[in-house]
């Protein structure tokens, strides 16, 4: 899969930043929250940029990207948000043209955040063991390639991601990232370390601390180097009533440690 067909979509949105995407297709659609009607209808007249009236929402048209899209994705899984993909993407070095493995892919979290970094000249492999959450995660993708301008050559791979060695290296050789996000990661690591090339990165998404200590072990034991473990803390802050900001009511969630380790060349022999 691949390339995308941005002209097809856009996206209405609230000015507190809530958004809708439409196919601008001919034909009766619901939307969550807008209501029903033919978009093609809907928008004839309008172009990106406008103010539109819906019902009783005042919205703005414009071009939809990975915002807008995971604003509108469905959901079965718990994703993995902005803020731990985001340091992901930057501390593995994950850009344009990277052959990166995730697992499991859930609803598409990560890999939506992944798609869109990646360009038409990446590789993605989503592996996803349960049937009911791929197919959620399909959908979000599928849609997705069809709202960025570029779009990574998407695998996904239902089934095991301790066995999906064969299948790696049919795709694409080797990794350059591999991201872990599965109930024992530490399991994984043994099959998933010999595909990253030499200076590739790969990361365990950890609920637990104890799920970080083992993974932690085993990525030592398989040579690894572990270049940074711990947990990102975020904290919205909001408008004060009486004038200035503050920090909002919403808690500073624990929602994962993360671990990123390194494979090096191995110690040269006397």
């Amino acid at each position: 899969m691949g390339g995308g067909n941005s002209g097809s979509w856009v996206a209405l949105r609230e000015d507190d930043g809530r958004a809708y995407l439409l196919l601008r297709e001919p034909g009766e659609v619901k939307i969550k929250g807008l209501g029903r009607f033919d978009a093609k209808a809907l928008l004839e007249g309008y172009s990106v940029g406008d103010r539109i009236t819906v019902g009783q929402k005042s919205l703005t048209i414009v071009d939809p990207a990975l915002p807008e899209a995971r604003r509108n994705m469905s959901r079965r899984a718990q994703v993995i948000g902005a803020k731990d993909a985001g340091f992901l993407i930057s501390w593995m070095g994950i850009g344009v043209g990277c052959r990166v493995i995730e697992g499991g892919h859930g609803s598409a979290g990560l890999a939506m955040h992944l798609a869109n970094v990646l360009g038409s000249s990446g590789v993605l492999i989503s592996v996803e063991s349960r049937p009911e959450h791929a197919e959620v995660g399909r959908d979000n993708m599928e849609r997705l390639s069809q709202v960025l301008p570029e779009f990574p050559e998407w695998h996904l791979i239902e089934g095991d991601m301790g066995e999906v060695g064969d299948s790696v290296r049919k795709i694409c050789g080797s990794l350059d990232a591999a991201i872990i996000d599965v109930a024992e990661p530490w399991c994984i690591v043994p099959s998933i370390e010999p595909l990253l090339r030499a200076g590739g990165r790969l990361a365990c998404y950890c609920p637990t601390t104890i799920q970080l200590e083992k993974s932690w072990e085993v990525c030592k034991e398989h040579g690894l180097v572990i270049e940074w473990a711990g947990e990102v803390i975020e904290r919205k802050w909001v408008k004060a009533s009486k004038g200035g900001v503050r920090p909002g009511n919403q808690p500073m969630g624990h929602t994962a440690f993360l671990l990123i380790s390194a494979k090096v060349a191995p110690t040269e022999e006397e």
